[in-house]
């Protein structure tokens, strides 16, 4: 696979060229491309006719970072994202698709060079401006946990915690993130939030926001803001399996319709 450099990291990064529309996925906090695949949180597996990028975040998966915690701050992640564009896509504009933390990413791209996007289908996208400070804090303590106690002891107090029903079935997965940064990358989340609701409403691009429930980390209420504040959005929860299984079909729809409305 071939490598990007960035600031302070090399990105990992994979080109299924078909023609077509380009498209860019993302993946969210702690996981990766692999990751995201066996969470069946990898939408563009079923994608055809399209140039489909996909990475892994600095510091996550196959890319490397430094242990700074700023690099870590979803508008670094921004300029990564939008750096990667210009060398994959000089000039296009490019469908977004990612959940949590590559929802969090893709806005803060989007409202800095708002041009550069087609569409976008964000999932289960995460706490956000009031319900933000709680989950800092739960970062933050995380991150000293992990220092003290280790990886697998994070890992075996997360597999404790209620899963969203949506979720029921989906294999048990470890953060896919080296042990000596993943204290970093989450200090990084802690100084994280979403644009400033004012500015997100002018991203003024197709959107589908995809939502799942009971779960407190990316809570139906950010969703249903974010419908509230783009001018050209869509939401849909999902509580089953089944429900989420249907995903990859709503983004090779939103794909679709948006490359027929620029040809």
């Amino acid at each position: 696979m071939p490598t990007f450099t960035v600031s302070g990291a090399e990105l990992d990064v994979e080109l299924s060229d078909e023609g077509g529309h380009p498209v860019v996925q993302l993946h969210g906090l702690t996981s990766s491309r692999y990751r995201d695949r066996l969470l069946d949180l990898d939408l563009g597996r079923g994608l055809s006719g399209t140039r489909l990028l996909r990475y892994d975040a600095r510091g996550h998966g196959r890319s490397t970072g430094r242990e700074v915690p700023e690099d870590y701050r979803w508008p670094v992640l921004a300029d990564d994202l939008l750096r990667l564009l210009d060398a994959w896509f000089p000039g296009e504009r490019v469908h977004g698709v990612g959940p949590s933390m590559g929802t969090g990413t893709l806005l803060h791209a989007a409202v800095r060079d708002p041009d550069r996007f087609s569409s976008l289908t964000l999932l289960v996208p995460p706490t956000a401006w009031e319900t933000r400070s709680a989950k800092q804090a739960d970062y933050l303590k995380a991150a000293d946990f992990v220092e003290r106690e280790g990886s697998e002891a994070f890992v075996r107090i997360g597999r404790a915690v209620a899963r969203p029903p949506a979720t029921l079935g989906a294999p048990e997965t470890v953060p896919d993130v080296a042990d000596h940064l993943l204290p970093t990358v989450l200090r990084g989340a802690a100084v994280s939030d979403l644009p400033d609701p004012e500015v997100i409403a002018g991203v003024d691009v197709p959107t589908t926001l995809l939502a799942w429930t009971e779960d407190p980390s990316h809570p139906v209420s950010t969703a249903q803001a974010l419908v509230d504040l783009l001018p050209r959005a869509t939401l849909e929860v999902a509580s089953t399996p089944d429900e989420v299984a249907r995903w990859p079909s709503i983004l090779m729809a939103d794909v679709r319709r948006t490359a027929a409305r620029i040809s």
